[in-house]
């Protein structure tokens, strides 16, 4: 069943309208697809192990999330946390990167376009959720979404390394491509950071617009006049 996080409730009662939703817009919630998405800016800062990055992501878009699919779905009955697990065949990650810093202890210095590529991918998420009333209805506040993952394989091409060195650029990406499983363990906590904060900011954009009975019928305020830590 193909995702495109209104997923997250359609997937509560395993609606069979999922799949029209994946590259959709729904207007009438406030929601833009989520495959492809957008992103104007992801910032990167990292200085633990053996990962010390400065750099960010501009111009970004992901694709891949439309092929999701939901392996688990299961809510809290009293206080409503969500926790998911899905699948995702592949994702790709493309933008203008900036950067200066290390992976695998190898120096990295460049400006350009850049790609990533993680696939078969298993992602649970735990979604940390509230409730508040808005126009007599029950909503729900999502408030964090923590994620974990494992996958299968990762390829990536940074264009532009070492201010375009053609052969120190490419026998630095075939050797990063070549230690995929090691690079992507470094990437953890980058990676990790970005899904959450697409998971988060799709969660709360579509639960401030659609209200909680419409997924759970006998939905109840959990925190008195709670309300959303960030609104659309």
């Amino acid at each position: 069943m193909p995702l495109k996080l209104i997923i997250v409730t359609c997937v509560l009662y395993h609606s069979s309208e999922a799949e029209h939703y994946k590259t959709k817009r729904l207007p009438e919630i406030g929601m833009e697809p989520l495959d492809p998405l957008k992103i104007p800016k992801i910032r990167i800062l990292q200085g633990d192990g053996p990962v010390n990055v400065n750099a960010a992501l501009d111009n970004v878009t992901v694709t891949g999330f439309g092929q999701t699919e939901v392996l688990l779905s299961q809510v809290d009955g009293k206080t409503y946390d969500f926790y998911t697990r899905v699948r995702v065949p592949n994702i790709r990650i493309e933008g203008t990167y900036d950067l200066k810093g290390k992976i695998l202890l190898i120096p990295l210095v460049g400006r350009g376009r850049c790609w990533f590529e993680p696939t078969n991918m298993t992602i649970d998420i735990v979604s940390d959720v509230k409730t508040y009333d808005k126009d007599g209805f029950v909503f729900f506040n999502v408030t964090a979404a923590h994620v974990k993952y494992n996958i299968g394989g990762m390829s990536l091409r940074m264009n532009n390394l070492f201010d375009g060195i053609k052969s120190l650029e490419d026998s630095t990406n075939s050797y990063l491509n070549a230690n995929w499983r090691p690079v992507s363990e470094s990437l953890r906590p980058i990676l990790t950071k970005t899904i959450e904060d697409i998971l988060l900011e799709f969660m709360q954009q579509l639960f401030h617009n659609l209200p909680g009975n419409f997924m759970i019928g006998d939905v109840k305020n959990n925190v008195v006049n709670k309300k959303p830590d960030k609104k659309h």
